[in-house]
């Protein structure tokens, strides 16, 4: 395998001006590089990227770290993130934690040996500890879908406790006084946000029930929906769910049960999803800006790098409410 000497003899220039080439510097002039250029056609000369990551200390890696790659909501986030990257020459390596505290802690290890770029990631749990000892060790760190809990880092997120506020008084308004609030496990961030909204927009003579899911997934949905629906006599007339794949799993399970929704029982979702408009009863759903979320968490990633006057921001994004016929009869 032909090396950079190699592609510097051929083309009869300094080693420094391949790398220059190579590294897309603007300091090499148009003969040299069209030089350059040819030789590493003729040698098949491919760049051995180990070898520069062992000298320049980091990679050209941003790696994304999300809570379940099978919700589409983080596929959207990965796109938007992908995007910026793309137009900065740098790559992603996506993983997810499935929301187990220890799978994030021995991937967080795993990343700090590769000496990625940076670190875009949406946390288990609230412990920064060891998101700051990345950080002092020369990993730069954004939070995606998270608020920062101080000024020390940037973060991007969506008004999850304003979103949660909609999607209740949306079920209060069509005349719903006995809701359930379905999500977990409480560890996360997101979750305990969601129902902080909806508690705060419940009141008077309404009631707020809340069940513990293990995971936000579609089966967790139906396993819940299916408790809820051998309980009779506190059945209740509306569900509004931490994020649309349980939402999507109660719809499954009540409408094969037979009940009608949303005559009998509406379902509110969060994240409008795409699958939450091409669903049987299209579900109403908290909408997120997913691929705005994932574009500037990795814009602020690369600024945190390539910027040493960088002041770390907190980015809060609203949330919009997408009334669909699962909650609605308009």
């Amino acid at each position: 395998m032909s090396g950079i000497r190699d592609v510097a003899e051929l083309a009869g220039v300094s080693i420094g001006t391949v790398s220059n080439v190579l590294n897309g510097r603007s300091t090499v002039s148009p003969a040299n590089r069209t030089r350059v250029e040819a030789a590493i056609r003729k040698l098949g000369f491919v760049r051995n990227e180990s070898a520069r990551q062992l000298r320049a200390g980091s990679s050209r890696v941003l790696a994304l770290m999300v809570l379940d790659l099978a919700n589409p909501f983080f596929s959207d986030v990965a796109r938007g993130v992908e995007d910026v990257a793309d137009e900065h020459g740098l790559m992603v390596s996506v993983s997810s934690t499935g929301e187990s505290p220890d799978r994030e802690r021995r991937y967080l290890d795993l990343i700090e040996e590769q000496r990625v770029h940076g670190l875009l990631i949406t946390p288990v749990s609230d412990d920064a500890e060891r998101l700051d000892q990345l950080v002092n060790r020369g990993t730069p760190v954004v939070l995606v879908d998270r608020g920062s809990a101080g000024p020390h880092r940037c973060s991007v997120a969506v008004d999850d406790v304003e979103g949660g506020r909609m999607a209740a008084r949306h079920l209060l308004e069509t005349g719903h006084r006995d809701l359930v609030y379905l999500g977990g496990p409480f560890d996360v961030r997101q979750v305990r946000d969601r129902l902080a909204g909806a508690r705060e927009a419940v009141g008077g003579d309404a009631m707020l029930a809340v069940v513990e899911t293990p995971s936000l997934t579609v089966e967790a949905g139906r396993a819940a929906a299916r408790a809820l629906l051998e309980d009779v006599a506190n059945r209740p007339t509306a569900v509004f769910c931490a994020n649309d794949l349980l939402a999507l799993g109660v719809l499954q399970e009540v409408v094969g049960r037979g009940i009608r929704v949303p005559d009998d029982l509406a379902i509110v979702g969060y994240d409008d999803i795409v699958y939450a408009a091409a669903a049987a009863i299209p579900l109403t759903s908290v909408r997120q800006p997913r691929e705005d979320l994932g574009r500037a968490a990795a814009q602020l990633l690369i600024e945190e790098v390539d910027d040493p006057r960088h002041r770390h921001r907190q980015v809060v994004f609203q949330p919009d409410l997408v009334i669909r016929a699962s909650s609605s009869r308009r």
